[in-house]
């Protein structure tokens, strides 16, 4: 059944747990594929039905499934019923809307994050939400989209000597988690890019209003990535503190790097969140340089042109008795001061530094 809606306040007044898709409906029809591996050998195969996961519930393997494309609600309400999950947290699955987060039900993990995919011409990041539910031998990934997205985890799955597959579910999680996050690194790499480019623009003197466009263009970006990227310290932090018997020891090492990495691209995009401040403040200085520079030759022209405007409006008056205009010369030495006072000020102002 597709039940579907683009924002959460279409959900007001429904009882908790009500299992309604929030947000855009980006697959018509959900995929689903199933992974099941142990150090002996690797199943892999697509999944029409629940029944075809369930069948592997009794074996001591390590099952993978990811179901890609939400509206289908049913299949979502179904994994929960035979693997025991709360209303809520399918609830939190099916609201595409959610903030990353870490819960500890006991007998399962529920993980929520965002994959944060960049485009270049124009920069920008666009996000899918990605849910997990950790079993001790399952391991189900809820993605929007259907994409390549784990592609590597699964190619080193099937190239594994024996190291990944004789490991468990957490495991398994910590690659799916290492995989999303170290993405970020190449969201990263693009927007260094633009912001490179920005700055040379502008120290280029070639800032013009698309500069200010591109540079508001760029914050924004920047604060969809933070809302999404800021969180993980806080979810990652709450995996290593978790008590659950779901996390082998040995795998908390691995969960460590995750977090490092996870720091250094909190750091990294709060840098260049500074910089985009900067290259702002940069730009304004520019702008109003500019200005200054047009205001101060007009400026120079206007003071040249007021002592000459003040003598010729003198001599354009209509009076009779005007001692200067009996005289020979008065018109030749009339202009010899308008020549003589631009040449006089030029060099005042030169003196001066204001040119």
């Amino acid at each position: 059944m597709i039940e579907t809606s683009n924002s959460p306040s279409e959900k007001s007044g429904l009882p908790p747990g009500s299992l309604v898709h929030v947000g855009d409906v980006h697959e018509l029809e959900t995929k689903m594929s199933l992974m099941n591996y142990s150090t002996e050998e690797i199943i892999e195969e697509p999944v029409s039905s629940i029944e075809d996961i369930v069948k592997y519930t009794d074996r001591n393997t390590v099952t993978w499934v990811i179901i890609e494309g939400l509206a289908n609600t049913d299949i979502v309400k179904h994994i929960g019923e035979e693997f025991n999950v709360h209303q809520l947290v399918l609830e939190d699955i099916l609201n595409t809307h959610q903030r990353p987060k870490f819960e500890d039900h006991g007998s399962y993990l529920f993980i929520v994050l965002k994959y944060l995919k960049s485009s270049t011409t124009p920069f920008s990041v666009d996000d899918e939400q990605v849910s997990i539910l950790v079993f001790n031998n399952f391991v189900f990934v809820f993605k929007e989209k259907v994409d390549d997205l784990f592609d590597p985890v699964i190619q080193r799955i099937k190239t594994s000597m024996g190291r990944f597959r004789s490991l468990g579910s957490d495991y398994l999680t910590y690659a799916i988690l290492d995989t999303i996050v170290d993405k970020k690194f190449v969201l990263i790499d693009l927007l260094d890019d633009e912001v490179t480019d920005l700055e040379l623009e502008l120290l280029g003197s070639e800032a013009t209003e698309e500069t200010l466009k591109t540079i508001q263009r760029l914050k924004r970006e920047i604060i969809h990535i933070r809302r999404f990227v800021s969180p993980l310290r806080e979810l990652i932090s709450g995996v290593l503190r978790s008590e659950s018997e779901l996390i082998h020891d040995k795998t908390y090492i691995y969960l460590r790097d995750v977090a490092d990495h996870v720091t250094r691209v909190i750091e990294q995009i709060e840098s260049y969140r500074d910089m985009l401040s900067g290259l702002l403040d940069i730009y304004i200085s520019s702008v109003s340089f500019k200005m200054n520079e047009v205001m101060k030759v007009l400026t120079v022209l206007t003071s040249i042109f007021i002592p000459m405007t003040f003598l010729a409006g003198i001599y354009g008056m209509n009076f009779e008795y005007m001692p200067e205009l009996k005289w020979k010369w008065a018109y030749p030495a009339l202009w010899s001061v308008f020549f003589i006072i631009p040449v006089v000020l030029v060099r005042f102002f030169k003196k001066k530094n204001w040119l």
